[in-house]
């Protein structure tokens, strides 16, 4: 058992129910560190809407890290490898040399780095892009059972999907602050690598880390439709589907985007269905 995993035991008498004394699961503490600042948003993002974890704080370099460190003692901390000052490697030594050390899950987006961060103690190893079901796995392993729980403390609702993003927000990062952009404003989602960029009502466009499979998983039952490999849309700001040639197109927000082949059968499908229902 890790040294975090023993401070995060409740009392003899409570253990057996998981409780604390109001009868609710208590709340683990996190520390997400790197220097990524869309890599930072998205697993502090994950953290927050979909565990019981609570305070999730970040920190963009060893400095910051060891500053909120000092100021208090975290369940789990999240660790990137390559960063500026001390690496990752070089703060996970400095961490478990704490008298209550925090268990450490390693995530970058480098393979050859895993044995080193196991020999020094590390819960886990996640490769980026995260997902749900892996960082679910990843707190298992760092916290026990309990840390994997919804973050509502309740069973999934039947018909919700796991990971499911109700609330529709997502955090970007914008003139080196962070805000909030509903899906509602989002026109369409552009992909670049492991990155998409938000194209939103007002104009704006916001990249953040996360492929975009993974961003239509989670907004394809609010509306939002593939037609290209490299495109997401919103549905209902479809304004025009045109044919010239073998080239398809649709307009979106003013701007006209690719329907690939395989995508055009999906786009005039739903297209039609709405027609008929108007």
């Amino acid at each position: 058992m890790t040294a975090a995993r023993a401070r995060m035991a409740p009392p003899a008498d409570e253990r057996a129910a998981g409780h604390n004394e109001q009868g609710v699961i208590p709340a683990a503490s996190a520390l997400v560190i790197d220097d990524e600042t869309p890599a930072l948003d998205e697993l502090s993002y994950l953290l927050r809407t979909n565990f019981p974890i609570d305070p999730v704080h970040a920190a963009r370099n060893a400095s910051d890290a060891l500053r909120h460190l000092q100021e208090r003692r975290y369940d789990v901390v999240f660790l990137d490898v390559r960063m500026p000052e001390l690496n990752g490697i070089e703060l996970g030594n400095v961490l478990r040399r704490f008298a209550a050390p925090p268990a450490i899950v390693y995530v970058t987006a480098y393979e050859e780095y895993a044995v080193r961060a196991f020999d020094i103690g590390a819960c886990d190893y996640l490769l980026k892009p995260v997902s749900r079901a892996r960082l679910r796995t990843a707190l298992e392993r760092a916290l026990g059972p309990r840390a994997a729980l919804p973050s509502t403390g309740r069973a999934q609702e039947p018909g919700l999907a796991p990971g499911d993003d109700s609330s529709g927000m997502i955090p970007v990062e914008t003139a080196g602050r962070t805000r909030f952009v509903s899906r509602e404003q989002v026109l369409w989602a552009e992909a670049e690598g492991d990155y998409v960029r938000l194209h939103t009502a007002d104009g704006g466009a916001h990249l953040v880390r996360i492929p975009i499979s993974h961003l239509e998983e989670r907004w394809s039952a609010f509306g939002f439709i593939r037609i290209h490999r490299g495109f997401l849309v919103s549905f209902r700001h479809i304004t025009e589907f045109s044919v010239t040639g073998s080239v398809h197109t649709v307009m979106v927000g003013g701007r006209s985007l690719p329907v690939s082949r395989r995508h055009v059968r999906d786009v005039r499908d739903r297209i039609l269905r709405v027609g008929r229902r108007s």
